[in-house]
């Protein structure tokens, strides 16, 4: 199967695999679920039992109380928690799942983390003989949702083969990009992009606004040229109408930034408009819309003093 291969092929093909998944927010919750109906045998852990429990009675499976004891005799196990520290706490450790995978074992980590923490953790992987890949991912809440999500991996191609097909369950594109480590790189990337569109498209419905235009009439026709975009096709309308209360919530990208430029400053990159976008979202933050959608960034246009 090549990487380009769409996601609904993977649900029809290889054999029922062993898994766990840790961690069942937003993110975890549905892509999990995409395991369970293609067919895996999963067991699942999250640091809440009773999330846990609520997934295991709509989909199945068990739920196991540690990631170590989630992870004994799985083929796969796959991770999607909040930051680094997170990830630190469910895979090492006594009670981490690398102390109960079996060599041979892969550890997939869907975690939106840095760079760095995805080598560390490759590194205390290998001489346990268990795989690692980072495997952050785009497509929100929705894109989990469907099946659909966008999945940037890092790490060697053996073990990039074996999870391929797994990660396709929730997944319509899957790619390796480079060593450990590549694939957190590649999202910073992504969300860099991100940044500096959405504070594109805030601005420009701030201006069409004040300039009295139909915003509905002026997305739906500009949308069809150069300036189209996800967050245009799927933003500006609620963006024009102060709707945020859905999506990617402000502390996450604020977290995600903070990310990109402390890789940024590691490797020289120079990053201006991302640092100054992560400054509006500071200010975002001070409007009360830690938890509202990124779009949120006209808010700070919208309620400044004419």
């Amino acid at each position: 199967m090549t990487q380009a291969a769409v996601a609904g092929d993977a649900r029809t093909e290889g054999s029922p695999v062993k898994v766990a998944f840790l961690g069942l927010g937003v993110m975890g919750f549905p892509m999990a679920r995409h395991l369970a109906v293609a067919g895996h045998n999963v067991v699942v852990y999250n640091r809440t039992p009773a999330k846990a429990q609520t997934w295991v009675s709509e989909n199945g499976g068990r739920a196991a109380p540690t990631p170590r004891e989630a992870a004994a005799g799985r083929d796969i196990v796959f991770a999607c928690v909040g930051n680094d520290d997170d990830l630190r706490a469910v895979a090492t450790g006594a009670d981490g799942a690398f102390a109960g995978l079996a060599r041979g074992a892969l550890f997939v980590d869907h975690t939106t983390a840095s760079a760095a923490v995805a080598r560390e953790l490759a590194q205390i992987a290998a001489p346990l003989g268990v795989g690692f890949i980072d495997a952050p991912v785009s497509g929100g809440q929705s894109g989990a949702e469907r099946g659909a999500l966008t999945v940037m991996c890092g790490g060697a191609q053996d073990d990039f083969a074996r999870a391929e097909p797994v990660i396709r369950a929730y997944a319509q594109a899957v790619r390796l990009l480079g060593p450990a480590g590549s694939g957190q790189l590649a999202k910073m990337v992504n969300q860099i992009c991100i940044a500096g569109v959405v504070q594109g498209l805030a601005e420009a419905v701030h201006f069409g606004k004040r300039a009295g235009l139909d915003i509905d009439a002026v997305i739906a026709t500009i949308s069809k040229g150069a300036a189209q975009s996800w967050q245009m096709e799927n933003r500006a309308g609620t963006m024009a109408k102060g709707e945020f209360d859905f999506g990617f919530a402000v502390d996450w990208m604020r977290k995600d930034l903070a990310i990109c430029l402390d890789e940024a400053r590691r490797n020289g990159a120079h990053l201006p408009l991302t640092a100054l976008v992560d400054q509006f979202y500071s200010e975002v933050q001070g409007l009360g819309g830690a938890r509202w959608d990124t779009s949120s960034l006209i808010a700070r246009l919208e309620r400044k003093p004419a």
